[in-house]
């Protein structure tokens, strides 16, 4: 697929997006970004915001399979993975769990304890899930978007730093402006719901092989080595900070170097340029860093904290 079509495709997935998405235009962009580079996405908001409806409409657009998984306290490992059951022929087979679809929504993640997150890591670095020592590969567009509430803390756990630096991006969705409200009851007046697709308005954009196609073309988008060395400047900075205690790791760097291929692609560039790295820092990074505490008490956020340090870097030109 040619740079030029390739982009026009991943705008038409993006477009639908916001057909129904309304208000979101950085949560949406930044959830395809992380789409088109093969990462998974952390979405924090409080209830109410579009977070799952997001994500049903990108498997519809993308004509995918999609799976919910509700994490709760008494979530077993087993009930994402997937058994193996003893047959009448006295055979084990193994039948899959929810999380052979190719879009997961794990919903209120940190509502279950480590064991049962820790059942996702593996799915999300190695795309495959080992069930009695056996290993099942995943769907080459397997991604998972997992869920949050910022504000609620009762009977839940935090999310380990191991699990947290397998999100490509955490995106945050806040409330919407007062005419995007008007907007999204007049689609409620005119038969839109949340919980019927068919209602959505929306077509398949493009299908399984199309998005492989889409990749493809995003791994090749030229980064020059100013680029990438900005992009260490930048996570390097992020351990040598006092207003940080933890620094983003490697995996960060690679994250964003990743981010910034598939935003060039999106604005229909062949290569990347300073301003894609900027724009996709604060999603990339803030849910790898920890914030001083004397910081945190003071209301200072980590993506203020990142912020000052974009704002000291030197910027490359190119």
């Amino acid at each position: 697929m040619d740079s030029n079509g390739a982009t026009q495709r991943a705008r038409r997935i993006l477009e639908a997006l916001r057909q129904v998405v309304l208000g979101q235009e950085d949560a949406t962009r930044d959830c395809l970004v992380a789409l088109l580079a093969r990462g998974h996405v952390l979405l924090e908001g409080v209830p109410g915001t579009a977070k799952t409806l997001l994500v049903r409409t990108l498997a519809r657009a993308l004509n995918v399979s999609y799976g919910r998984i509700q994490f709760t306290p008494d979530l077993m490992p087993s009930d994402i993975t997937g058994i193996s059951v003893l047959t009448t022929g006295h055979e084990f087979v193994f039948r899959p769990g929810p999380v052979f679809h190719d879009l997961i929504l794990a919903d209120e993640v940190n509502r279950a304890p480590a064991k049962t997150q820790a059942a996702l890591l593996e799915a999300m670095q190695e795309r495959t899930v080992t069930v009695d020592g056996q290993s099942h590969g995943l769907s080459r567009t397997f991604m998972v978007f997992a869920t949050q509430n910022p504000i609620e803390f009762e009977g839940t756990y935090p999310l380990p730093e191991a699990e947290l630096d397998r999100f490509m991006l955490k995106v945050t969705l806040g409330y919407p402006a007062e005419h995007v409200e008007h907007g999204i009851l007049g689609k409620y007046m005119e038969g839109f719901e949340a919980d019927i697709p068919d209602t959505y308005g929306i077509s398949p954009v493009v299908d399984a092989e199309d998005l492989e196609a889409l990749r493809a073309n995003v791994r090749g988008v030229r980064v020059e080595p100013q680029v990438t060395k900005y992009i260490v400047d930048i996570v390097r900075a992020t351990r040598e900070t006092p207003s940080l205690t933890l620094g983003a790791s490697p995996r960060g760097g690679i994250a964003l170097l990743k981010a910034a291929r598939a935003q060039a692609l999106l604005e229909g560039r062949d290569f990347v340029i300073p301003d894609d790295v900027k724009l996709l820092a604060l999603a990339v990074l803030r849910h790898r860093v920890t914030l001083a505490p004397e910081l945190e008490l003071e209301g200072v956020t980590s993506d203020q904290a990142l912020g000052s340090i974009l704002e000291q870097i030197e910027v490359p030109t190119t």
